[in-house]
Order: structure tokens, then C-alpha cells, then sequence
């Protein structure tokens, strides 16, 4: 993999490394495309903006089209035709979320009920109410058919409200699923001309001690990475930060670290600051379907009355085709008629918000200067973070 860093700020730091697909400067921002495809982006918009990895999901890739058929498509990047890497979830987070959010599925009378054994897990299908089993083994193979250049240990993402009780037999089985993961996984690359890289998942809930223990254990399985997952589901922001502050200690300053599903402007911030290197989330396409952007000030929305008759860019000075072809008033219009250029507008332009800020503050660590680069952002940013 050969993790360099290039440079430190205090904890933050620049750094690359390489992967089957191409080679990752960090620290980066993910887009997060689910189904094998950003929400509204082509790929070639993806390369515009600069997106140096996409994350597509193993849970729903699974069920449909299904891990065997993209094999036998070439694999994951033959298939959506994307050149450079792909990073794959185990699935885990969203066979526990079906837990969390029981409900019945669409046309049926079907819950989308989650059996949780020391073995693996038995759930019912959103789609349709059939039942899976997924073990820690069948997760690799199927993110082994699916070929992306980073896949994800199995681990159980306890729902926040559980009992420490609970949240300690859940990181135990995480602790187990993560070994049982790497022997698998180990077993699978070895007869594979492509390697793939596998990074354990810390969880723990919002107790210092378990993250603590589990931060320790994830990081003695010599894993090609560490991520730390079960956070952004409902703790505040300071429990987030609190908890990053007692888990990144114990993670390889060798390997890259990756904070799960967390994508807003100050949690990157905070997270960099800390010494994460990877981040993703769904939120930059999930404002712009409910009309949001972010500019230099801070986040907006899209529909109000004020944007009208707003001849401007959605930012000044902004480097995405959104600014650089439409104003605030004609995506407005979109958006309001529910046109589909409309969400793929301000889709563009939150994707390459994030991936840009990432790369001024990776410039920034380089230069020596990232404690005068957040302080200069939030100057004016702060003031209207919840506009």
C-alpha cells in the first residue's frame, strides 16, 4: 500500500497511498454512490470535480443486481466504467439499521426484521421480505466479486441507544467478525492477481473505555487501514469529537484512518484536526434533493424567496460547471418545478464544495498554515452554519 505522510500540522497531516486503481492523496472526501452510481452525477462529472475514490454499498449491491453478476461483468469498474478506486462497505451498517427502523416492507405485511447470532446475521430483504445470512466470511467474498480497491471488515454498528451492556457484546462480536474477516480476506487475495485492501472498523458507542479497548484490538489485527464507525447516528458533535479524540491515539500512524459516513464542512474540519485522513457521507446529495447548498458563509437554501430574481453563482469564485454555466435564480426555477437538472446542479456543486475544501486544507497542512486556514473559514462561515 506504501502510506506516506507528507506533512504534519500537530495531529493533521497530508499523505498518499496506492491502491490497485490509482493512487489516494489524503487527506480526501469520498462521494458516496450507493448503487454503483452518485445520485444524478455521470462519471465523467465525478472526474470534473476531482473525486479521487467513490464508496458504492455491498448490502444493496447484493440483493440486486447481485455480487455474482458483476462478476461476471469484469467487476465493479468494468461495469460502471470508473478508473480509478472504489472503496466497499460490508454491509454491516445498513443489516443493523433494517434493525433499528423495523418497518414493513412496500406491498407486504413483512418487517424488515435483523436475528443477530455470534455466527453472523439473518435478515429479511427491504426489497422484497426474503431472508440472507451474512457471516464476516460471506462479506468478503462478496466485496471479492464486487473487486473494489478498499473493502470493509464485517462489524456490528450498534444502535446509539442501546445499553453499555449491549454495546460491549456488540464490540466483542465486531472483535471477532474483524479476525474472522482477515483470514478470509487473506484467504481470497492470495489467489487473486489483483490485491485488495481491508480496513477494520472500530466501534464502541460514546464510552471512552470501549472505544479505547476496541481502538487497540482493531489496530493489533495489522489491517491495511483502520476506520472508525458507529458515530454521526444521533451523539452530538461533541460526543463525536470527544470520541475521536480517544480512538485516534491508538490507530498506526502508519496506516491510513477513515471516519465513517461523516460529511459536513466542520466535522471535516475537526476530523482532519484530529488525524483522520478519509471521510464520506451521503449529505452533499442529500441537501441538494432537499434544495440545500453551501457557499463560503454557509449553507442556504435554494428555494428561498431571496434567490428569485439572483443573477449570481451558487459561490463566487467557484470552479464547478454549476457556477460556472447557471445562476442561483435559474437553479431556483429548477428546483421549485422539480426538474432533475436542478438536483443535479446543486449536486455538482456540495460534491466539489467538499472535495475542494479538502484539498485547500491538505495545501494548508503542506504550507504549515491549517490553524490560519480554519480559523479564516469559519470567521465567516460559523455565523451561518444552521441557516
Amino acid at each position: 500500500m506504501n502510506f506516506k505522510i507528507e506533512n504534519k500540522f500537530e495531529n493533521a497531516r497530508s499523505a498518499s497511498f496506492t491502491t490497485a486503481h490509482g493512487e489516494i492523496k489524503t487527506p480526501t472526501f469520498m462521494p458516496v454512490g450507493t448503487r454503483a452510481s452518485v445520485k444524478t452525477l455521470s462519471f465523467n462529472e465525478l472526474n470534473d470535480i476531482n473525486a479521487q475514490i467513490i464508496l458504492s454499498n455491498t448490502y444493496h449491491l447484493y440483493l440486486r443486481p447481485g455480487n455474482k453478476l458483476i462478476k461476471e461483468m469484469g467487476g465493479l469498474h468494468k461495469w460502471i466504467n470508473w478508473k480509478k478506486p472504489i472503496l466497499t462497505d460490508s454491509g454491516g451498517f445498513q443489516v443493523f439499521s433494517l434493525a433499528k427502523n423495523s418497518r414493513p416492507i412496500k406491498n407486504t405485511s413483512i418487517k424488515s426484521e435483523v436475528k443477530i447470532e455470534e455466527n453472523g446475521v439473518e435478515f429479511k430483504s427491504h426489497l422484497d421480505g426474503s431472508k440472507h445470512y451474512f457471516t464476516p466470511e460471506f462479506a468478503m467474498q462478496i466485496q471479492h466479486d464486487l473487486g473494489a480497491d478498499i473493502i470493509m471488515a464485517f462489524d456490528e454498528c450498534a444502535d446509539a441507544k442501546s445499553t453499555k451492556e449491549y454495546f460491549i457484546k456488540a464490540m466483542e462480536r465486531t472483535h471477532n467478525w474483524a479476525l474472522r474477516s482477515k483470514l478470509e480476506h487473506d484467504r481470497l487475495n492470495s489467489k487473486q492477481e489483483t490485491p485488495q485492501l481491508l480496513f477494520g472498523i472500530v466501534q464502541g458507542g460514546i464510552f471512552k473505555d470501549l472505544r479505547i479497548e476496541s481502538a487497540k484490538h482493531i489496530n493489533s489485527l495489522n489491517f491495511d487501514g483502520n476506520a472508525i464507525g458507529g458515530l454521526s447516528v444521533g451523539e452530538s458533535k461533541e460526543e463525536m469529537y470527544e470520541m475521536l479524540d480517544h480512538v485516534i491515539p491508538h490507530l498506526s500512524e502508519e496506516k491510513p484512518r477513515y471516519l465513517m459516513g461523516v460529511g459536513t464542512p466542520e466535522d471535516i474540519f475537526e476530523a482532519i484536526e484530529r488525524g483522520v485522513d478519509m471521510l464520506d457521507c451521503v449529505h452533499p446529495t442529500r441537501m441538494a434533493r432537499h434544495g440545500a447548498f453551501w457557499d463560503k458563509l454557509g449553507r442556504h437554501n435554494i428555494k428561498n424567496e431571496k434567490f428569485k430574481k439572483d443573477e449570481n453563482p451558487l459561490m463566487e469564485n467557484c470552479s464547478c460547471f454549476s457556477c460556472k454555466n447557471h445562476s442561483r435564480s435559474y437553479i431556483r426555477h429548477l428546483i421549485l418545478e422539480g426538474e432533475i437538472l436542478g438536483l443535479k446542479l446543486l449536486s455538482i456543486h456540495n460534491l466539489n464544495f467538499l472535495i475542494k475544501l479538502t484539498e485547500e486544507i491538505c495545501s494548508s497542512i503542506n504550507e504549515g498554515k491549517f490553524a490560519t486556514f480554519k480559523k479564516n473559514f469559519f470567521n465567516n462561515f460559523e455565523k451561518w452554519l444552521h441557516i
